[in-house]
């Protein structure tokens, strides 16, 4: 019988991100990205995951129905005051489970590594920003120490949507309220949660996933009616979040979304998080600051990549950042390898890398 007590204690003593659980392995924890074996732990077999999935839903009848229906749960789970983030599917027929540990004590903001224009663009009155990258590519880390930020330095009513809600904010400064999405929660979707928040009379809206076109199409509207909209995109850099917000849309509809944003937004940043030479995650930060250049590229008929990218390393005095700078700037101060650093970009932009990587040491030498 599994002790599952015991397999979230070890984790949390060992500063997993996450634990996984699957029948025929031991439970594995990942630690600063590398997946290790529980000590002391037998493999786990059919029946013991059965048993994991009746001790995270705890016999709640609105959870057992969604699983049963969908074949999938995303939900949240408390152990000793540590909340924990947590998917159940099936494979080989079989529930399947992955936790994501979430930290009672948030980084402070400025610890992330974050830019700093980020933080000074929660000041907008309106718009859109969005924060984006890839599974574990610490988008929900950034987006709460944002709210957390917004939260002790500004007067706002902030309203947040969440599958499942992540860390548990307190008031302030600023007043929070935390919404749940999902079947039996606090609203069902993301979509019916951004519509209600036109009647909440919110400042700030934070929309956990902007994961379809009814719930881009709501962002928008509130964003338009004259709100600040926070929200998270699952893509890896700034060019592609912008092609996937208008390729939600149909061919004929897409000139109008374009407008859209080209007005609306604000800021993107794209993250990405590396082991670095002392162990510690890095943060790899890609920022587009959406000026009249950005602007002019979004409402262009065909979307390029390279434009995008390069109207992001014309406009860096505004707080732009572009992912080779990055890149260039973590391996300049020794904090990343070359060879991450060339695996970072594609085989066509090694050259600007290198080109970089020498700019920016001939700017620190002359510093030093």
């Amino acid at each position: 019988m599994i002790n599952m007590d015991k397999v979230i204690e070890q984790a949390i003593e060992k500063d997993a991100s996450d634990i996984h659980l699957m029948s025929g392995l031991k439970p594995m924890f990942r630690i600063a990205r590398a997946l290790v074996d529980m000590d002391e732990s037998s493999v786990l077999k059919d029946e013991d995951m059965y048993e994991i999935y009746d001790y995270i839903i705890k016999g709640n009848v609105d959870k057992d129905n969604v699983f049963t229906s969908t074949r999938k749960l995303d939900t949240s789970y408390e152990y000793n005051g540590i909340r924990l983030r947590v998917n159940i599917s099936y494979a080989n027929e079989v529930p399947v489970c992955t936790m994501r540990i979430i930290k009672n004590e948030l980084p402070k903001y400025e610890d992330l590594g974050v830019p700093d224009i980020v933080r000074r663009m929660t000041y907008q009155p309106q718009g859109l920003i969005l924060v984006t990258g890839k599974t574990n590519s610490g988008k929900s880390t950034t987006l709460n120490a944002l709210v957390n930020h917004i939260n002790e330095t500004q007067n706002k009513k902030i309203l947040s949507l969440e599958s499942p809600i992540e860390f548990k904010h307190t008031s302030k400064n600023s007043m929070i309220v935390q919404k749940e999405v999902g079947e039996g929660r606090d609203c069902l979707t993301y979509h019916d949660g951004v519509k209600n928040a036109l009647r909440e009379d919110c400042d700030i809206l934070i929309i956990g996933e902007i994961r379809d076109k009814v719930t881009m199409e709501a962002a928008i509207e509130m964003a338009e009616s004259g709100h600040l909209v926070i929200g998270t995109l699952h893509t890896k850099s700034c060019a592609e979040t912008i092609d996937r917000m208008i390729n939600f849309y149909e061919v004929r509809d897409q000139v109008q979304i374009k407008y859209l944003l080209s007005a609306l937004l604000k800021l993107v940043i794209s993250q990405r998080l590396l082991v670095g030479t002392t162990g510690k995650l890095e943060l790899v930060p890609e920022v587009m600051v959406v000026d009249n250049i950005v602007a002019g590229v979004i409402r262009k008929e065909k979307i390029s990549v390279s434009e995008i990218e390069d109207a992001i390393q014309s406009a860096q005095e505004k707080g732009s950042i572009s992912l080779i700078n990055s890149i260039a700037s973590l391996f300049v101060d020794n904090k990343i390898t070359l060879e991450q650093a060339k695996a970072q970009v594609e085989e066509k932009n090694i050259e600007v890398l290198n080109r970089t990587i020498m700019q920016l040491r001939i700017k620190k030498e002359k510093v030093d």
